[in-house]
């Protein structure tokens, strides 16, 4: 990956510029908008773990996970993912997914839930290719998927990609 790639901290400076954050237009009704994602975030407290996906200065996505503590095992999971629809199929996203996955290592998980809307339009094909399969589960109407993460993998057990592809 670039080095100017990288997540960063919802602040006070870039929360404008991430609840400006679009993504493509079929996509609306599947992703909730990065301002309801940080509502949510505001009243999980710790659980939530929102950042901005940051290329050099400039804010292309949006992830959030929850890590819960308190389970056992422990449970870790992708609430959101939205990449800006303009910053779309440049590897933002797999990147935003790879950083989570070392954020689950290093507080002691080794499992990464995602659920999705099935849809021509949604992020099925996206996350079975980073390696999630789906556990059988249907939650809310959405498919639930599971990735196992490991120290000597990213997700799909694919080294790390020094391009954004």
């Amino acid at each position: 990956m670039a080095s100017g790639l990288r997540l960063v901290t919802v602040t006070p400076e870039n929360v404008g510029e991430a609840c400006r954050l679009r993504v493509r237009p079929e996509q609306r009704d599947m992703v909730a908008p990065v301002a309801w994602s940080l509502a949510e975030a505001y009243v999980h407290g710790e659980k939530a773990w929102p950042r901005v996906v940051c290329d050099g200065d400039q804010l292309v996505g949006f992830v959030m996970a929850a890590f819960d503590a308190e389970t056992a095992p422990k449970r870790c999971g992708i609430w959101r993912l939205n990449i800006a629809a303009d910053h779309q199929r440049r590897g933002y996203g797999r990147f935003a997914v790879e950083a989570v996955c070392r954020e689950v290592l290093r507080r002691g998980g080794q499992r990464l839930s995602v659920r999705w809307v099935p849809d021509e339009h949604g992020p099925e094909d996206f996350y079975r290719r980073l390696g999630f399969q789906p556990t059988g589960q249907i939650i809310h109407g959405e498919v639930e998927a599971e990735l196992l993460v490991t120290e000597n993998s990213t997700p799909a057990g694919l080294p790390a990609r020094p391009d954004r592809g």
